[in-house]
């Protein structure tokens, strides 16, 4: 995984800060992946969100606070799907693929 320690723990709590305790985080793309350069930092995120008001604001916070938290950085937020929706496919891919922090 091409994250330093100090980056995962910041992700980890700006995503407990904004989306809730309840919520988990997975890095997938390819920073999974230590063969592979550069990329940005994809992350698919579980919370406890279903107004859709919430979910594009919470998920706009979180953008934010990682951009002043990390420096700038291409990052890329997945929130997943509610319970009334059915999951996308980069929602399995992440899931399937990716590492949870």
């Amino acid at each position: 995984m091409r994250l330093t320690q100090q980056e995962i723990q910041i992700i980890k709590t700006s995503v407990h800060e904004v989306m809730g305790e309840n919520a988990r985080v997975w890095l997938f793309g390819s920073r999974v992946d230590d063969s592979k350069r550069g990329g940005d930092i994809d992350l698919f995120v579980e919370a406890d969100l279903y107004e859709p008001r919430d979910r594009v604001l919470k998920t706009a916070q979180l953008w934010v606070k990682l951009q002043l938290r990390l420096g700038e950085q291409r990052i890329d937020i997945i929130l997943a799907a509610t319970q009334f929706e059915k999951p996308k496919l980069i929602e399995q891919v992440a899931r399937k693929t990716g590492r949870r922090l």
